[in-house]
């Protein structure tokens, strides 16, 4: 719903230094204007772009963007098509249940509410339940996690969010696939933009970093 190329540019730019690989960001239509799935077809679009023009890729996103690369992966599962080398899911929201701890112990954390995820669902969708495969709005509900590249997963402590990516890393592993979880103490939902100010978000940003080359390997794109 929010956010922009101009939001993240610096974000971006900050990874391809650290990377010292091309960094491609998505200008996805926003909700409420375009209902999902609008925003995954275009990230499916941009992808199979770059994916014809770089020998390697893997995808990374932060909250709503960590949604569509799950989303992603399990829509090219779908479709038979490769896999990408590797993701980075940065504070996701992936459909994890209410009830979980971090949906309750964290109801109130700032930044992001339970009672918020509730008015973004319903700016996304239109309704309650998501057109199209259910998976590929709530990749949490995939039947078959194998289908995910190697993943690093970092979540917020304080963030109502941060139980869905650590079932999410779990559930990879028990599948056989490589998965990293990595939970930030103290630190909230939207903690990146914090990484000038904050010396825990900015050592947070330097794994994320970190994480991308190595999933990229030696052949960085």
């Amino acid at each position: 719903m929010v956010g922009s190329l101009e939001s993240h540019d610096d974000v971006c730019a900050e990874l391809c230094l650290a990377t010292d690989a091309a960094v491609v960001a998505v200008d996805y239509r926003l909700a409420p204007e375009h209902r999902h799935p609008a925003q995954l077809d275009d990230v499916a679009t941009v992808f199979a772009a770059v994916a014809r023009a770089f020998a390697t890729v893997a995808v990374a996103g932060d909250s709503a963007g960590a949604t569509l690369v799950a989303g992603l992966c399990v829509r090219l599962a779908r479709q038979g098509k490769p896999k990408p080398a590797g993701a980075v899911l940065i504070y996701p929201w992936l459909g994890g249940e209410l009830d979980w701890p971090s949906y309750i112990d964290n109801a109130e954390a700032p930044m992001l509410r339970t009672s918020d995820l509730s008015f973004y669902a319903e700016a996304r969708y239109g309704g309650s339940v998501p057109a199209g495969p259910l998976d590929e709005a709530m990749p949490l509900e995939a039947t078959d996690f194998g289908i995910f590249p190697p993943s690093f997963v970092v979540t917020a402590d304080v963030d109502p969010l941060r139980d869905d990516g650590s079932v999410f890393a779990a559930r990879l592993t028990e599948a056989g696939v490589p998965a990293t979880c990595r939970n930030e103490a103290q630190l909230v939902h939207g903690f990146l933009r914090a990484r000038h100010r904050s010396a825990r978000a900015r050592v947070a940003f330097e794994a994320i970093g970190a994480a991308l080359r190595d999933l990229l390997g030696a052949r960085q794109t």
